[in-house]
C-alpha cells in the first residue's frame, strides 16, 4: 500500500469529492505549515496504513489544501494531522501528533473521543472514530421534494431521535434509531403535526459528560447532543446499520419517509460552540486547523476563549471563513439531506461581530435569511445566548422566526391563575404584535410554546413546584428555578382523584390555548400523553427512562391523546386560528359581520384592560377580511379563577347559532366535539364557564 498513487489535486468543494478514479480532498488552514492525511483500513485500526503529506508548494491554493488519492472510494476512512506553531498566546494550537477530524466529514465510524482519550495521555486511535468518505450521488431520492408547508399552517413536534423509540415499550424493530422513527410515522400522522424538530443529530460524542448519577453510580451521557463534533455528519449511533457511512443512507431514508407522510424535518443546529471546549479542552478539528480564525479568543490573552455559549468556547461566526463554513453546511443539509429548515441554538451568539459584540446588522444571520438556496427553508432562532445577548422580537436578519419565551411565560402564569396577567396572555394569544409588528414581521414569526426539551414537560408543569434534578450529579444546582409551575397541592404523582382531575384539566387548558393562538405552535414529544421526567427540568444527561418516550403512556392517557388530536384537527380546519397577518380589529368587518377579533369581559362588555383578572373572552370573525376563505365564527372564554363564572355570549354572524366544541372542564371524551357532533346550546346568551377551564364555541 506504500505505492498508493497521489497527485496534487485541485481546489474544489471543501471536504471530499468521490469520482470513478478516486477521491479529492480539500481542507482549510491559513496558518498551518504542513498537513498530513492519514488513511485507515478499518475503524478499529490504531495506525494508518498510509500517510499522504501535503506541503504548501504543491498542495495549497490560497488557504485551501488539496490532494487527489487514486483508488479510494466511498466507505474508506481517514483522519488529518496538522503541523504549525503551537503558540497559544497568539491563538495558535497546532500539534502534528494530534489526529483531527475533517471539519466537513460527511460521516464518522463508531467510537468515542471522550470515553477513551484524554489530553496529555496516550491516544487510543483504535477507539477513535474515523472520518468516512461518502458519495452523495449514490442515493436515490426518487421524487422527493421539499414540502414547503406555509408557516401559518405549521405545527411543530420537538423530539429526540433516540429518545422517541429507545424504550422497550416502543415495540419497534429498530429502537433508538432513524429507522425506529420511520416505524412510528403512523403515530406522527395520527397527531396531525406538520413537522418534527429533531434535537441535534449532527455527530456528537455522548461520553463528553463524565458526571456520575449519585443514585445508580452509572456514568451519565450527553444525551441531548448540544456539543457538535461533525457538522456535516448525521450521528452514527442513531443508525441501525453501523457500517461506515450507512448512517447517511438511513438518515435520508427517514427524511424521505417523513416527507411521503406529509411531515417536514427541521434540525436543531448548534453553531454557537463546539465540543472542543476551552483552553483545557481537546483538539478535534477547528482548533487544530486554525484556532484563531474559528473561535472568539480573549483579545489580549489569546490562549483563553470567550464563552458566550456557556459551554467553554464561542464560534467566531461572523468571520468570513466561518460564515462560508456555516452557509455551506446549511446548503449540504438542504440539498443533499433534504431537510426543510433549522432551529438555531443560542442564535444570538451568531450575531456577535469579531469583537464579540451583538450586532443589529450581523452578516451571517442576514446571509442565512437572504440566501437563495435557503430562501424557502424555515429558520428559527433561539434569540438569546449565555453571554447576555437577548434579541426577542428583533433578531437581526429579516424573515427569522423566534422561540417566543414571552409566550411561554405569559401563558404559564395565566393558566396557573396568577393575578392581572390577562392582558399579557391576550397579547400572546393574538400573536405578539408588540414583539413582531415593528420589524414588519407577522404572528407566524412567533414560535409559540409552553414547554420545550429544556425545562419541565407539560405533565411535570402541573405536578411539581420545584425541580428535582438530583440524579444529574450536580446536587440539584442545574436547571432553571423559574418554572412558573404549580403542583396543585401535592409534589409529584398522586392517586388523589381531585388533584389528578385538575392537573388533567390544566393540561387541556395549555393545549387548547396553544392551538387557538396566532403564531406557530410547538410542543414536546410525549406531552400529548403526559410524559413525565419525574420533575427533572434539565434531563440533558439522562439517556434512560427519564428522557425516553414511554409508549405505555399512549394507552394509559388515550383520552388526552384523542383530545390533542382533535384540537390539532380543529386548528388545521379553520384559518381563523392561523392567520398570516396580525388582527386589524373593527376595520376588518364586512357587511356588518363581526371583525377578525373582538374582546369581551365576562358580562359581554368591552374590557377595561387595567382591571381584567383571570378571565379572557374573544370572538373570532370567520367572514372578516384577511382570511384565505370564509370560516366559522368562534367564541373563546377562558376562566382561570377558582370560581365558576356565568358569562354573556356575544352574537355570532347573522343567521348562525353557537355550538359548543370545547369545554376543558369536562373530564371525558366529550370535552371536545367535532365533525358535526358539536353541542347545540339551548341558551345562546349565557354559559357557566367552570373554574380553571376554557370554553370554545363555533357558529353554524
Amino acid at each position: 500500500m506504500d505505492s498508493i498513487r497521489v497527485s496534487p489535486g485541485k481546489v474544489g468543494r471543501a471536504g471530499t469529492t468521490v469520482t470513478a478514479e478516486g477521491v479529492y480532498f480539500t481542507v482549510f488552514s491559513r496558518n498551518a505549515k504542513k498537513i498530513f492525511l492519514d488513511l485507515y483500513a478499518s475503524p478499529e485500526d490504531a495506525a494508518p496504513y498510509h500517510t499522504v503529506e501535503l506541503n504548501p508548494e504543491t498542495n495549497k491554493t490560497g488557504d485551501l489544501w488539496h490532494v487527489f488519492v487514486e483508488g479510494l472510494k466511498a466507505g474508506d476512512l481517514y483522519l488529518y494531522r496538522v503541523d504549525g506553531p503551537f503558540t497559544p498566546s497568539r491563538g495558535h494550537r497546532f500539534d502534528k501528533s494530534q489526529p483531527l477530524f475533517d471539519p466537513r466529514a460527511k460521516a464518522y465510524s463508531e467510537g468515542s473521543v471522550f470515553k477513551y482519550m484524554h489530553p496529555g495521555k496516550d491516544k487510543n486511535l483504535e477507539r477513535m472514530p474515523k472520518c468516512v468518505i461518502v458519495d452523495d450521488e449514490a442515493y436515490d431520492w426518487e421524487d422527493d421534494r421539499p414540502l414547503e408547508i406555509p408557516l401559518e399552517k405549521s405545527i411543530i413536534y420537538e423530539m429526540h431521535v433516540k429518545g422517541f423509540t429507545a424504550s422497550p415499550t416502543s415495540g419497534v424493530e429498530h429502537p433508538g434509531t432513524y429507522r425506529g422513527v420511520i416505524e412510528k410515522i403512523p403515530y406522527l400522522q395520527s397527531l396531525g403535526i406538520s413537522a418534527v424538530e429533531l434535537l441535534p443529530v449532527m455527530e456528537f460524542d455522548e461520553y463528553e459528560n463524565s458526571n456520575i448519577n449519585p443514585r445508580t453510580g452509572v456514568r451519565m451521557k450527553n444525551f441531548w447532543g448540544y456539543s457538535t463534533i461533525g457538522f456535516f455528519a448525521p450521528k452514527c449511533s442513531y443508525s441501525s446499520d453501523r457500517r461506515p457511512g450507512a448512517c447517511v443512507r438511513e438518515f435520508k431514508d427517514m427524511v424521505k419517509a417523513l416527507h411521503n407522510a406529509g411531515i417536514e424535518v427541521l434540525l436543531d443546529v448548534v453553531f454557537n460552540h463546539t465540543a472542543e471546549g476551552n483552553e483545557n479542552g481537546v483538539s478535534l478539528n477547528f482548533r487544530g486547523f486554525d484556532n484563531k480564525i474559528f473561535y472568539h479568543l480573549v483579545p489580549d490573552h489569546k490562549e483563553y476563549y470567550m464563552n458566550y455559549s456557556g459551554c467553554g468556547n464561542a464560534v467566531n461566526a461572523n468571520h468570513p471563513v466561518v460564515q462560508d463554513f456555516i452557509i455551506d453546511c446549511l446548503h449540504y443539509w438542504v440539498l443533499e439531506m433534504h431537510v426543510d429548515g433549522f432551529r438555531f441554538d443560542l442564535a444570538s451568539e451568531l450575531t456577535r461581530d469579531e469583537k464579540g459584540c451583538p450586532s443589529d446588522i450581523a452578516p451571517l444571520t442576514k446571509r442565512i435569511s437572504e440566501d437563495s438556496i435557503l430562501r424557502k427553508t424555515k429558520i428559527i432562532a433561539e434569540p438569546w445566548d449565555c453571554g447576555g445577548a437577548y434579541q426577542i422580537g428583533n433578531f437581526p436578519g429579516g424573515r427569522w422566526c423566534e422561540w417566543n419565551d414571552h409566550y411561554r411565560d405569559g401563558i404559564r402564569r395565566f393558566i396557573r391563575g396568577d393575578e392581572y396577567i390577562a392582558n399579557e396572555a391576550a397579547t400572546r394569544i393574538a400573536g405578539s404584535n408588540d414583539l413582531y409588528a415593528l420589524s414588519g414581521r407577522g404572528p407566524v414569526n412567533s414560535i409559540n410554546f409552553v414547554t420545550a426539551h429544556d425545562g419541565f414537560t407539560m405533565n411535570d408543569l402541573v405536578t411539581y413546584n420545584h425541580k428535582h434534578n438530583e440524579e444529574n450529579g450536580e446536587e440539584n444546582r442545574d436547571g432553571s428555578d423559574n418554572n412558573l409551575s404549580y403542583n396543585h397541592g401535592f409534589e409529584g404523582p398522586t392517586v388523589n382523584p381531585k388533584i389528578e382531575a385538575i392537573r388533567a384539566q390544566k393540561i387541556r387548558n395549555f393545549f387548547t390555548t396553544l392551538m387557538i393562538s396566532q403564531g406557530v405552535p410547538m410542543f414536546v414529544a410525549g406531552d400529548e400523553v403526559r410524559r413525565s421526567q419525574g420533575g427533572n427540568n434539565n434531563a440533558y444527561c439522562q439517556d434512560n427512562e427519564i428522557s425516553w418516550f414511554n409508549w405505555d403512556d399512549v394507552k394509559n392517557n388515550a383520552q388526552l391523546l384523542e383530545f390533542v388530536q382533535n384540537l390539532i384537527a380543529l386548528r388545521n380546519q379553520h384559518p381563523v386560528f392561523h392567520r398570516h397577518e396580525f388582527f386589524g380589529g373593527a376595520r376588518t368587518s364586512l357587511f356588518n359581520e363581526p371583525p377578525d377579533i373582538s374582546w369581551f369581559n365576562y358580562d359581554g362588555t368591552i374590557p377595561d384592560w387595567k382591571k381584567m383578572n383571570r378571565y379572557l373572552g374573544f370572538r373570532l370573525g370567520g367572514k372578516a377580511t384577511g382570511l384565505p376563505r370564509d370560516d366559522n365564527d368562534f367564541f373563546v372564554a377562558m376562566n382561570m379563577d377558582v370560581h365558576d363564572v356565568t358569562i354573556t355570549i356575544p352574537k355570532p354572524s347573522s343567521g348562525r347559532r353557537w355550538f359548543r366544541t370545547i369545554d376543558t372542564s369536562i373530564g371525558s371524551r366529550t370535552s371536545i366535539l367535532l365533525g358535526g357532533n358539536e353541542e347545540n346550546l339551548n341558551s345562546q346568551e349565557h354559559y357557566v364557564v367552570m373554574a380553571n377551564s376554557i370554553l370554545v364555541l363555533i357558529s353554524k
